[in-house]
């Protein structure tokens, strides 16, 4: 998994952590969703390093990074604290600037490393995802039964005591579908109590502080300065619930092309040569 990638544990200012890197060229970070880690990417890693570097982080309360200690409005786990160490690790790896794409969860970080951060990030693309205001805002009884998680997981102690009598169960997942080691990574994470928390924890910030900075942005006409690609997998959600994706991305991104995958959700495990050519296309400007 991984061939050439080097692994290693950094510590940042805010957190430390475990991040796996390799190849050469213009440098892209990659974020991982819920409730994988960054083992996700093994199959699209390799192909975008081809023509870049790729950086593939556990973020912050995933994985095997640092647990933010829990405060009241949970501002440890927002996004824009975990914007803030993607845009640390890649000046500690000696990037200025540098593309950064995002599944899920981890849209949402990338989505606020762009809005928080635009003299760094040259390019962003979103997968498997929309801003998290528009998401609340469009809320009604076909988000409720299928996305249903986001309330429960936001309640205090409940999800973490529900996931951790079965995270197998709860979670699901397979060798044959995510690869042996990525397999065996993604349950040693789900199996470990602190991170089933720090996971938890990215959904209580999502209903509050992280809207309200979209909210703030909003209010202050801000948008996003870079090229966006928002990609979505046509056998998951969004489509469903929002019928044109990219229109939910307009108001934000005034430089926006994208399209859906034939896929399941986990896109970079399902269809990673889809998925990273249609990277590399948006990377090389196409």
């Amino acid at each position: 998994m991984f061939e050439g990638f080097r692994l290693e544990s950094v510590a940042l200012p805010g957190a430390t952590l475990r991040v796996r890197h390799g190849g050469s060229g213009p440098p892209v970070l990659l974020l991982h969703g819920h409730p994988r880690t960054h083992a996700t990417w093994h199959r699209v890693a390799p192909l975008l390093a081809r023509r870049h570097t790729v950086v593939c982080p556990d973020l912050r309360g995933f994985g095997r990074s640092s647990k933010p200690p829990d405060s009241p409005d949970h501002a440890g786990s927002s996004k824009r604290a975990k914007a803030a160490d993607g845009v640390a690790l890649m000046r500690h790896l000696g990037f200025g600037r540098f593309a950064v794409a995002g599944h899920d969860r981890g849209s949402y970080t990338a989505f606020r490393m762009a809005m928080d951060h635009p003299e760094r990030v040259t390019r962003l693309a979103v997968l498997d995802g929309v801003p998290i205001v528009e998401a609340l805002e469009r809320c009604d009884e076909r988000f409720a039964r299928a996305w249903w998680h986001w309330f429960f997981f936001a309640q205090p102690d409940k999800p973490e005591r529900a996931i951790l009598a079965d995270p197998d169960g709860w979670y699901g997942g397979s060798p044959e579908a995510m690869g042996e080691e990525a397999y065996r990574d993604y349950r040693a994470a789900i199996h470990d109590p602190a991170t089933v928390h720090g996971m938890m924890e990215d959904y209580r910030a999502g209903l509050g502080i992280d809207r309200r900075h979209d909210e703030e942005d909003r209010a202050a006409g801000r948008t996003l300065r870079c090229p966006v690609l928002a990609l979505w997998s046509r056998r998951d959600d969004l489509e469903a619930l929002y019928g044109d994706v990219l229109a939910v991305w307009r108001p934000w991104a005034p430089d926006l092309r994208g399209h859906g995958l034939d896929c399941g959700h986990h896109m970079a495990e399902e269809a990673p040569e889809a998925l990273a050519d249609a990277l590399l296309g948006f990377l090389a400007g196409r």
